[in-house]
């Protein structure tokens, strides 16, 4: 029997309960000392490919019951949450899915947060969907793109999406990116030991020169559908030492606080890489992320097991006040440091999958 992967592992609690109004009289910090930085925005659960670290097809199957369209947040509810979580700190955010290029009238959404001063508006996609909707997007006011590509190799690519989608309309839709302005274009690898580790150098030797960004991320243990073994993680100080090997890098500062990316440039001038490694090196210490699920849940963590349930104080008429400083108490009361204590209990454990939190 096909297993149906969770939304959440747990139910999800309503925001806390919060009786005074909030003062801020200072950056908002969690119970680590972080401040609240970046909010990803999930727009749909929705996805066409079937990516084996993410979406993998025996899992999910044909039929999967994504979320009614009722029960996704509306654009006037995602904008109105996010003018409160500028308020309180947030200086950047990305729109992810599922792929969230598969929303509907998506610009639409992009033009509306495009209006919060001092925010830098981000999506990461599959790219296959950009050269038709690239220039839309960047007309609405979106800065960058980030495209997940795990291989050049045609035939491992295929394997990897699981949909048949072929390399060259990934490599298509970064294009239409970069020409629409939407640059630098950060590329995502997933490394799966034994999978696709053996493309790395032609990654980077294809995206040397090229103005874009290779970002090489070890596989995680995201979720509770994709099989995950740390045997199947190949470190990135072995990717660094791969790509050196033959373009010989030098180690260069991160460009803010907090950046989830350990950056390489290459000593000849052709650009740099990045490597994300959560499962080697974890970033927990710094993480300033906050994600709000497709249907209005609010995650603490990427490996969390439960969020909470932003949509039923927005729908119950919820003033912004009351929202506001229920936001802020979920991030008060925060303590989350998953890659600093995983262990087989807890790899093993069912946790959000990442098609519906987003990446």
């Amino acid at each position: 029997m096909r297993v149906i992967p969770i939304r959440d592992a747990a139910t999800s609690p309503l925001l806390p309960e919060v009786t005074a109004p909030l003062a801020v009289d200072g950056p908002l910090l969690d119970r680590r000392g972080r401040s609240l930085r970046d909010l990803r925005i999930s727009v749909t659960d929705r996805c066409n490919f079937r990516c084996i670290y993410c979406m993998p097809r025996e899992v999910f199957g044909h039929d999967y019951p994504f979320l009614p369209r009722e029960a996704l947040l509306s654009f006037e509810e995602i904008t109105r949450v996010a003018r409160l979580f500028v308020a309180q700190g947030v200086r950047k955010i990305r729109i992810t899915g599922g792929e969230p290029l598969l929303r509907k009238d998506l610009p639409r959404l992009i033009e509306m947060l495009a209006g919060l001063d001092g925010v830098e508006l981000t999506l990461t996609t599959n790219g296959v969907l950009l050269p038709r909707l690239a220039p839309g997007l960047k007309a609405a006011g979106l800065h960058r793109v980030t495209v997940s590509l795990d291989a050049l190799d045609d035939p491992t690519f295929r394997r990897m999406n699981d949909a048949d989608f072929p390399v060259a309309r990934v490599l298509d839709g970064i294009a239409a990116a970069r020409d629409a302005g939407l640059g630098p274009v950060k590329v995502n690898m997933v490394v799966k030991r034994g999978t696709n580790d053996q493309g790395i150098e032609a990654m980077a030797n294809h995206f040397r020169h090229s103005g874009h960004i290779l970002r090489f991320i070890e596989f995680m243990d995201v979720g509770s559908s994709n099989g995950w073994k740390m045997d199947e993680v190949l470190p990135s100080r072995e990717v660094v030492a791969r790509i050196d090997r033959l373009f010989p890098l030098e180690p260069i500062d991160p460009n803010y606080e907090g950046e989830v990316a350990e950056r390489w440039r290459y000593r000849d001038g052709a650009g740099e890489i990045g490597v994300i490694s959560s499962v080697t090196h974890a970033f927990c210490s710094t993480c300033t992320r906050l994600r709000l699920s497709t249907e209005g849940k609010l995650y603490t963590c990427l490996f969390a097991q439960n969020g909470h349930d932003l949509r039923a104080l927005l729908r119950a008429g919820a003033d912004d006040e009351r929202l506001h400083a229920a936001i802020a108490a979920v991030w008060r009361q925060r303590e989350d440091r998953y890659s600093e204590i995983r262990t087989a209990a807890t790899a093993a454990a069912r946790k959000i999958e990442m098609s519906y939190i987003g990446g």
